[in-house]
């Protein structure tokens, strides 16, 4: 299971203060990020293109266009492109060639006249990071600084919607994590930003770590869960090699074995640890945090 993974809906307002004089295209509005970020446009009134592989799952969205296109495919995505100043690339899902998919989609985007790329990447993002995936993030960003394109990287850390799902049936958080801490970003807070910084332009260049208020360790987290859900949740730390064994036997391939298990290791090193103003900044309100994302969930189930 993915700890960036994207996909469904949510309910946050963004004020846009400064309308682009041309269309903006989504990426990846079939899910849980994408999705978020083109609701908040559409509302405000943004041109709009969204860049689906199955135009028929797109979100009905007032005056939004939808275009046919896969991460990779470059004719369909040079159509898809076609008259777009900015593009919102939310990452893809993991894969062994997530990063050549990444690529081809900035290449194309480079080549269909696209002036800026919004890039949804990873704290810490690195050649050596400790979690695998965030090194493809940094290949990523690499290569669109070299394209020439206007850029904006939005280093989101775990999403703090992913904590709950890291409980097992029997009550227990089990990972590697130590002591270390996490702080956690709400999917919300990430597509506040990313819906103002597409249609400002004063963030090109720009990096921005995104995190949650807090940084938290995952005996806290249990505990916090534990007082929000009513029934004790607790946090058993494994060692690598035994952390390694239990998601080895879901059958994943070795790739996803490692991105799983060194997301724990990362928490453990303090890579995912430094808290950022960035959200309140860039959103004028102050990032969600644990204890208040868990009161809203209870509240909307």
């Amino acid at each position: 299971m993915s700890w960036m993974e994207d996909t469904g809906p949510a309910d946050v307002e963004v004020v846009v203060t400064e309308q682009p004089d041309s269309r903006i295209a989504v990426t990846g509005s079939t899910g849980q990020v994408g999705g978020r970020v083109a609701r908040l446009l559409a509302e405000s009134e943004v041109p709009l293109r969204l860049l689906v592989r199955d135009p028929a799952r797109a979100p009905q969205l007032p005056d939004a266009e939808v275009a046919q296109a896969a991460y990779g495919e470059k004719a369909s995505l040079l159509n898809a492109l076609d008259g777009v100043d900015t593009l919102l690339l939310v990452s893809a899902s993991e894969s062994a060639d997530r990063v050549s998919l990444h690529k081809a989609t900035v290449d194309a985007a480079v080549a269909a006249g696209v002036r800026r790329i919004v890039y949804t990447s990873f704290v810490g993002a690195a050649p050596g990071a400790t979690f695998t995936f965030a090194r493809d993030h940094w290949h990523t960003e690499e290569h669109i600084r070299a394209s020439g394109v206007e850029y904006t990287f939005l280093r989101d850390n775990i999403y703090l919607d992913f904590i709950p799902n890291m409980v097992g049936e029997d009550g227990v958080i089990r990972g590697p994590a130590g002591d270390g801490r996490v702080a956690a970003v709400a999917r919300d807070d990430v597509a506040d930003v990313a819906a103002r910084v597409l249609v400002e332009s004063s963030h090109s260049g720009m990096t921005y770590d995104l995190t949650g208020p807090s940084a938290f360790t995952l005996a806290e987290a249990a505990a916090e869960l534990s007082s929000a859900w009513g029934r004790p949740v607790r946090y058993q730390a494994e060692t690598l090699d035994e952390a390694y064994r239990s998601r080895e036997s879901f059958g994943a391939p070795a790739w996803e074995v490692a991105g799983w298990v060194t997301t724990y290791a990362a928490i453990a090193s303090g890579e995912l640890s430094d808290v950022s103003s960035a959200v309140e900044d860039i959103t004028g309100h102050p990032p969600i945090g644990l204890s208040e994302y868990l009161s809203r969930s209870l509240t909307e189930a």
